[in-house]
């Protein structure tokens, strides 16, 4: 008996979510699915399966983790090929017995938000990002979950803000996170940059009070999140190259594709207008 680690990456914009669920589509339904075919995992519970992260319905990721215990020797090529085009694994890791995947040392989330081509975009970037640096730290992040939790208590290494043409890219490394605490974080800062949110009702959010119901902070959408690294003490993942170039095959496929939709939709608007 081995325990293995396994690095997952995966489009979510059609699965409903990680964990899996009776009659949707997920992306551990798929993988439990492989493994089982293979032979790797016969039963989750004798083979202590578990994952760091169980991303939301349409949260896409480059660095999710999972383990197990197995006899079985692990063939990255053999169970890729058991996996359908948008998910993939693509990295594996020797690791210890007892080595506990939900607890790396830091998480990475990237955020990608558009700005809309069809109103001028009049955002105050500096306010931004002073606004991001109180994230920085460990802070009662009750009022950026949508759970009451025991613990709201959740500490962030760092947050940027990069923007590239008509793109906002957040990127927040922390510990551990909240329930679509990334994605309401993210909408926070939005929303001092637009002007809709006073700083210092901003920083009041970081009290030990619930002001949900005040300040009502709506996740960003789903399609934009991406669970993108973890970092474990002393791991080391050889990655897999050959899977990666087939998932980027297939972003590249969705990415045509959307963007033929995209196009349509702007060609559209113009011929309306002329009516």
């Amino acid at each position: 008996m081995r325990r293995v680690a396994l690095k997952i990456a995966y489009i979510g914009t059609n699965f409903h979510g990680y964990q899996r669920q009776p009659d949707y589509r997920t992306v551990e339904g798929e993988l439990l699915k492989a493994f089982f075919e293979a032979g790797v995992i016969t039963d989750t519970w004798k083979a202590h399966y578990s994952v760091a992260g169980r991303t939301d319905k349409g949260v896409h990721s480059t660095g999710n983790v999972i383990s197990f215990i197995t006899d079985e020797e692990i063939r990255l090529n053999y169970l890729n090929g058991l996996l359908p085009k948008d998910v993939k694994i693509i990295g594996e890791a020797k690791v210890p017995y007892g080595f506990k995947v939900r607890f790396p040392l830091s998480r990475t989330y990237t955020y990608v938000q558009p700005l809309t081509p069809f109103e001028e975009n009049k955002l105050d970037i500096d306010q931004m990002k002073e606004a991001m640096q109180y994230f920085i730290g460990e802070h009662n992040f009750r009022n950026f979950s949508k759970r009451n939790e025991k613990n709201p208590n959740r500490k962030i290494f760092d947050m940027q803000l990069f923007v590239e043409d008509n793109l906002l890219i957040f990127k927040v490394i922390g510990e551990s996170f909240l329930w679509n605490m990334v994605r309401k974080m993210v909408t926070s800062l939005m929303w001092i940059g637009q002007g809709k949110l006073d700083l210092n009702d901003f920083k009041r959010l970081f009290e030990p009070i619930d002001l949900r119901e005040r300040i009502r902070l709506q996740p960003s959408p789903a399609n934009g999140l991406i669970l993108s690294d973890m970092d474990y003490k002393n791991i080391k993942f050889k990655d897999c190259e050959y899977s990666k170039n087939k998932l980027i095959t297939e972003l590249q496929k969705q990415y045509i594709y959307h963007n033929q939709e995209k196009l349509t939709n702007l060609k559209m608007m113009k011929l309306l207008s002329k009516i």
